[in-house]
C-alpha cells in the first residue's frame, strides 16, 4: 500500500477505472440503445476506457496539479453524462452541440421539467469524484507527476482502444460515422463522450457548408423533386380557395387519445372524438410526427416549410438566419394577412427571429396577454385563457389571414392546477402518464371553446383549421405504464413506432371530409393544405407528399432514418412487419424504402445546412427580407415606442 500510494500511476488508474464502472453502469440503467448481439454488449463496455484515457491522460501533463486536473475533469465529464440522463429521460435522445445553444437561448424557463427528471440517488453519478478527492488528500497526497512518459502511455493506449472500438463497430454497422441519422447507434458503439468529440466535429463542419454552397448544388435536389411530385387530387384542389387559415399545434398529443375512454368510462378528448365523426373533418390516424431535438418549433418548421428538421438542434435555433419558402410567405402572395399567437415570450425557442425569415406579419407573445400566475402553466399562459384573449386581435386582422396558435398546457410534466379540471388521473402509478389525461383533456375543452368563440365572432364559416399533434408526450422511459394503458403485455418496437402518431384534423366547413387512413408525416401537411387552397406546389422545393393525392407515397420517416408504412416498419434498423410485429427475414421492401429515406433526408439536410433557397425562387414567389419585420410588442401602440415599421403589430384590443 505504501508503494502504491507513492505512485501516481496508481491514482490514475483507479481514476480511470472508477469512471469506466461507472459510465457502463449508466449506460445499462439510464439508456436504451438497443444491444442485440453480444458485439454490441462487449463494445458498449469498452467505449467508455478510450475516453477516460484520453481526458484524464491530459492530466498527466500538469505535474504538481495533475490531481486536481484530473479531479476537475472527472467532475465535468460526470456532468457531461449526468446532464446526457436527465435529457434522455424525457427526450430518449443525447445532447448536442447545437441542444446547447438552444439552452442558452431558453433559459430560465425550463426549470420545472428538469427538476422533475431528477433523483436523490442520481449521486451516485458522482461518487468517483467524492473518491479522488478522498484519495487525493489522503492516500496519494505526496504524489507528484514528473515526467510526460505516463501522458505518451496513456494517449496511446487511448488511440489503442478507440480504433479497436471504432473497426469493430464498423463491422457491425458499416459507414456508422457518414450514414447514421440515429444518436442511438452513435452512442451505442462509440460511447457518450467520443459522440460528443463526433458532435463538435459536425458542427464545426455544418458551419463551413453555407460558405462553400452555390447555386449548382440546388440542381440534383431540382430533379429529384421533380420527378416525385405529386399531383393534386382534382376532387379536392382548391375545396378552400379564399378561405381563412387556423393552424393550431397540439402540444404533445398522441393519437392513442383519441376516443380513448378512463376506467369510469369518460372520453378523455370528447371534443376531438366528435370531430372524427364530423362530416367537415379530414381526420388523418396514420399520421406520424418527425420532430428531432426542436420538439414544438421542429413540428413548424416542418409543417410550414414541408423539410425535416436537423439532426442535431433546432433550425429555429441555429438556422434562423437562412432564406426560406414558408407557408406564410407563400400566401403572402395570394393576399393574406399572417399572425402567430403564443402564449410564452417571444424569445423563446428564438421565435421572434425565426418567423421574420418565415414571413409573419405580426406575433402576438405574452407580452399581449394577462400573463397573471393564476393563468400561467408549464411554460406559458394556460390554453383556455389563451384563446379567450386571443379572439379579439384574431379578429383585428385583415382577411384572408393565416394564423397560427400554440398550446402550452399539454407540456410535460402534465400537472394541473386543481382548480383547472376535475377530470380523474389515470390509475397506472406513473405520475406523468396518469397526469397526462388530465392535461390532454384540459387541453380539448380550450377546443371546444374557441370553435365556439369562432362562431360568435363570425369567422368559423370560412375558415380551414387544421389541428395538429406536434410530437410525442409519453416518451418509451414511460413503457411499462404505457403497455397498462394500452391494455399489452409490453411495448415492442412496432407498437413504440405506432405510438409516435399524432392526430392530423382539416376542418373545413361545408367541405365533404372523413377519415383517412393512408400513412404520411407532418412534411406531408402543407402539399395538402396549399392544395386544398388551389396552389400547386409543383415548384417548390419540398419533400411532403400531398395526403389527399392519388399518388400519396403512404409512408413517413422518422428523424432518425426509420420509417413506417402499412406494410413494413423499421425500428433501430430492424425491419418489422407492421401487421404481425414479427421481424423479418426478407428486408427487400424496408431496403427499397429505406433508400428513399436516405436520399429525403440527406437532400433536406443540404438545403438547410448549406442555405440552398437563397439560389432558388419559385415561380411567382416573392422573396422574404427579415429586415422587413419587427415585433415591437402592445407597449409601441401606445406611443411608448416607435413604431413606423408596417408592419409589426396590429391594433391592440386587449
Amino acid at each position: 500500500m505504501k508503494k502504491i500510494s507513492k505512485s501516481h500511476i496508481s491514482f490514475f488508474i483507479i481514476a480511470v477505472i472508477l469512471f469506466w464502472i461507472k459510465t457502463y453502469a449508466a449506460y445499462q440503467i439510464e439508456f436504451n440503445l438497443g444491444i442485440d448481439n453480444n458485439l454490441q454488449e462487449f463494445l458498449l463496455f469498452i467505449n467508455p476506457l478510450s475516453s477516460a484515457l484520453f481526458f484524464f491522460g491530459i492530466a498527466l501533463l500538469f505535474k504538481k496539479r495533475a490531481k486536481l486536473v484530473l479531479i476537475i475533469t472527472n467532475f465535468l465529464l460526470s456532468f457531461l453524462l449526468y446532464a446526457n440522463i436527465a435529457y434522455y429521460r424525457f427526450f430518449n435522445d443525447f445532447i448536442t452541440v447545437p441542444v446547447l445553444m438552444q439552452t442558452k437561448t431558453n433559459a430560465g424557463q425550463l426549470g420545472d421539467s428538469a427538476l422533475s427528471l431528477m433523483s436523490p440517488f442520481d449521486i451516485f453519478y458522482f461518487t468517483d469524484f467524492f473518491v479522488l478527492i478522498w484519495l487525493a488528500l489522503t492516500i496519494f497526497k505526496n504524489v507528484t507527476v514528473d515526467n510526460r512518459r505516463s501522458f505518451k502511455m496513456a494517449l496511446l493506449f487511448a488511440i489503442t482502444i478507440f480504433f479497436f472500438n471504432l473497426g469493430l463497430a464498423e463491422k457491425d454497422r458499416p459507414q456508422l460515422l457518414t450514414r447514421s441519422f440515429d444518436r442511438n447507434y452513435l452512442v451505442k458503439y462509440l460511447g457518450a463522450y467520443n459522440f460528443t468529440i463526433y458532435d463538435v466535429i459536425q458542427n464545426i463542419r455544418s458551419s463551413s457548408q453555407r460558405a462553400l454552397a452555390d447555386s449548382s448544388d440546388v440542381t440534383e435536389i431540382e430533379n429529384y423533386r421533380k420527378a416525385n411530385y405529386d399531383a393534386p387530387n382534382p376532387e379536392y384542389f382548391g375545396k378552400a380557395k379564399g378561405m381563412n387559415v387556423i393552424y393550431i399545434s397540439m402540444e404533445s398529443t398522441q393519437s392513442f387519445l383519441i376516443d380513448y375512454k378512463m376506467p369510469d368510462g369518460q372520453e378523455v378528448t370528447p371534443f376531438l372524438n366528435s370531430l372524427v365523426r364530423d362530416k367537415n373533418t379530414f381526420y388523418f390516424e396514420n399520421l406520424f410526427h418527425q420532430t428531432g431535438q426542436g420538439k414544438t418549433s421542429d413540428a413548424e418548421f416542418l409543417m410550414e416549410n414541408s423539410l425535416y428538421p436537423m439532426a442535431q438542434g433546432a433550425v429555429f435555433v441555429n438556422k434562423a438566419q437562412n432564406t426560406y419558402h414558408a407557408l406564410p410567405a407563400i400566401l403572402k402572395g395570394q393576399g393574406y394577412t399572417s399572425a402567430v399567437f403564443h402564449g410564452n415570450y417571444k424569445t423563446f425557442w428564438n421565435r421572434n427571429v425565426m418567423y421574420k425569415a418565415l414571413g409573419y406579419d405580426y406575433f402576438f407573445d405574452a407580452e399581449y396577454y394577462n400573463m397573471t400566475d393564476e393563468h400561467v402553466k408549464n411554460y406559458g399562459l394556460k390554453d383556455i385563457p389563451f384563446f379567450e384573449e386571443s379572439i379579439p386581435m384574431l379578429k383585428s386582422l385583415k382577411q384572408p389571414f393565416y394564423t397560427k396558435f400554440i398550446t402550452l398546457s399539454n407540456h410535460f410534466p402534465f400537472e394541473m392546477d386543481p382548480e383547472d379540471t376535475d377530470f380523474p388521473a389515470g390509475d397506472t402509478g406513473n405520475k406523468v402518464v396518469d397526469q397526462y389525461f388530465q392535461a390532454a383533456h384540459y387541453m380539448d375543452q380550450a377546443l371546444q371553446q374557441f370553435f365556439n368563440d369562432l362562431k360568435e365572432a363570425g369567422l368559423y364559416e370560412n375558415t380551414m383549421i387544421v389541428m395538429y399533434g406536434d410530437h410525442y408526450g409519453i416518451s418509451e422511459n414511460h413503457n411499462e405504464a404505457m403497455a397498462k394503458v394500452l391494455g399489452v403485455e409490453e411495448i415492442t418496437p412496432v407498437i413504440s413506432a405506432n405510438l409516435q402518431r399524432v392526430p392530423l384534423f382539416i376542418h373545413i366547413p361545408g367541405v365533404e371530409g372523413g377519415v383517412q387512413k393512408q400513412f404520411g408525416g407532418q412534411v406531408d401537411v402543407r402539399p395538402t393544405v396549399l392544395h386544398l387552397l388551389g396552389i400547386d406546389t409543383k415548384d417548390y422545393l419540398e419533400f411532403g407528399s400531398d395526403l389527399l393525392s392519388k399518388n400519396h407515397r403512404n409512408w413517413a420517416l422518422f428523424r432518425n432514418g426509420d420509417f413506417v408504412s402499412p406494410e413494413v416498419i423499421q425500428v433501430k434498423g430492424n425491419c418489422y412487419d407492421s401487421q404481425t410485429g414479427d421481424l423479418l427475414e426478407d428486408t427487400t421492401v424496408c431496403k427499397n424504402i429505406a433508400e428513399s429515406v436516405n436520399t429525403e433526408l440527406q437532400m433536406s439536410d443540404e438545403i438547410v445546412y448549406k442555405d440552398l433557397l437563397r439560389f432558388y425562387k419559385p415561380a411567382g414567389f416573392t422573396p422574404i427580407n427579415p429586415n422587413d419585420y419587427e415585433y415591437l410588442g402592445p407597449k409601441a401602440l401606445k406611443g411608448e415606442k416607435s413604431s413606423d415599421s408596417k408592419k409589426t403589430e396590429t391594433t391592440n384590443t386587449n
